[in-house]
């Protein structure tokens, strides 16, 4: 099992917010939804458009450049242009810290058809 690194103060992501953050190569969006902090790629499976700046709808997230929305807590994609799911990270919040796995979890949700 991979080893939980910390990535930021809970503070810094107060619910209904994202922050993103490096770990283990790969760029991370943290997303606060309802006190539940979830990790998925930053980036959008459609083009290079950074998810942790897009509009937070409860657990959808909506990519800024062109609206694919994503499950946060899964990944999944939930609607075109965006055909594939993006990965998510195990998240551990402890003594205000919140920690994350740096490997990815591809996610099991099957992609949107449109």
């Amino acid at each position: 099992m991979a080893e939980f690194i910390k990535v930021a103060e809970l503070s810094e992501i107060p619910p209904g917010t994202s922050k993103r953050v490096e770990v283990g190569g790969y760029t991370i969006a943290l997303f606060n939804v309802g006190g539940q902090v979830y990790a998925i790629d930053d980036t959008c499976t459609h083009e290079q458009a950074s998810l942790s700046e897009g509009a937070l709808y409860g657990e959808i997230v909506a990519c800024p450049r062109h609206g694919a929305r994503f499950h946060v807590p899964t990944g999944r994609v939930l609607s075109l242009p965006a055909v594939r799911s993006v990965a998510t990270y195990p998240v551990r919040v402890e003594g205000g810290a919140v920690y994350v796995a740096p490997a990815p979890q591809l996610s099991a949700a099957k992609p949107h058809r449109p």
